[in-house]
């Protein structure tokens, strides 16, 4: 991104959420104190000396209910957690777990992005979508979170794809900046801004044009720092993608086999890969990064999610 694009899309950030405090704090404050019945107050957002904030997804979490699998990631010393259970929640009900457990929730994960998909040739099936992605915006902002992940659709929908889910996000985007909710793409294996079948030397460089044509300070990066390692080096996509990343997944993954002729190990937990860490650390710092670093990897119980969270450290931090 140049020089010039880069200035443009701060510049926008911060007119823009300037003119959405100015225009909406006190009814967005509102709006969040009137979700739960009880008025409780949501936990405080955490702080990190080295910048960065560990979560994990929800499902990665065991417990018998909705709070107690909350209280489990705090237990284990996380600093928050990635919701990715939308559906079964209204945001109501998110806000009074948060504000009973002092879980800080900082984004929810669009639930149903796979089966109702905004690159659908489908109007009935992108107009589901388009809802599903409103109502998880909705879910964040009453649990105090910032953003939602969402999986753009699949390549088989065809070469439309793209625009069709790009007229679809532009019609949500008044509704994010009015709750200050971040609408983030998450990099899969969807066939979208890659080629499948291509080398292990891929650029991100479609993939962030793609961002780019929104012209939104309220679209950017999901990243996952594990998804893409089988089609490019991770440290040049941190960096080719730059200021467009909001949040970080992580996963390691492994390009070796599990024997001789079976299959690729594919993803494993975070340090048992052969993703370069140290250059992903690097890569992180070149481009300033700061913020959120969800976990998606096996979940279980307080034990593991510590050794998760230790992981984390390990390869962010070193």
């Amino acid at each position: 991104m140049t020089t010039s694009r880069r200035r443009f899309f701060a510049d926008a950030a911060t007119f823009s959420a300037a003119a959405v405090i100015a225009r909406g704090a006190r009814s967005a404050a509102a709006d969040l104190e009137s979700a739960s019945p009880s008025g409780s107050c949501l936990p405080p957002s955490p702080t990190s000396e080295d910048g960065l904030l560990f979560s994990c997804k929800y499902g990665m979490t065991k417990g018998p209910s909705l709070r107690a699998r909350l209280a489990t990631a705090k237990e284990a010393g996380l600093d928050g957690v990635d919701f990715d259970a939308a559906a079964s929640v209204t945001p109501e009900e998110l806000r009074a777990a948060a504000a009973a457990t002092g879980v800080f929730i900082h984004n929810a994960i669009n639930h149903a992005h796979w089966q109702q998909r905004l690159t659908s040739a489908n109007d009935a099936v992108r107009a589901t979508a388009q809802a599903n992605l409103e109502h998880c915006i909705r879910v964040s902002h009453g649990a105090g979170g910032s953003g939602v992940l969402i999986v753009l659709g699949r390549d088989t929908d065809g070469p439309e794809g793209p625009d069709r889910a790009r007229d679809a996000i532009g019609k949500v985007i008044p509704l994010a900046a009015q709750l200050g909710q971040r609408i983030l793409f998450e990099n899969v294996w969807n066939g979208m801004f890659y080629d499948p079948e291509g080398p292990r030397t891929q650029s991100a460089k479609a993939f962030g044009d793609y961002i780019d044509s929104f012209r939104s300070p309220w679209v950017g990066a999901f990243f996952d720092l594990g998804n893409h390692a089988r089609y490019g080096d991770v440290a040049t996509w941190i960096r080719e993608l730059g200021p467009r990343i909001v949040k970080l997944d992580i996963k390691g993954y492994s390009n070796a086999r599990a024997d001789k002729d079976g299959p690729w190990k594919g993803f494993v937990d975070i340090m048992d890969g052969d993703i370069d860490w140290a250059s992903v650390r690097t890569a992180l710092k070149d481009i300033g990064y700061t913020g959120w670093v969800s976990a998606e990897v096996g979940g279980g119980d307080v034990a593991r999610l510590k050794d998760v969270l230790q992981q984390m450290r390990q390869a962010l931090i070193g």
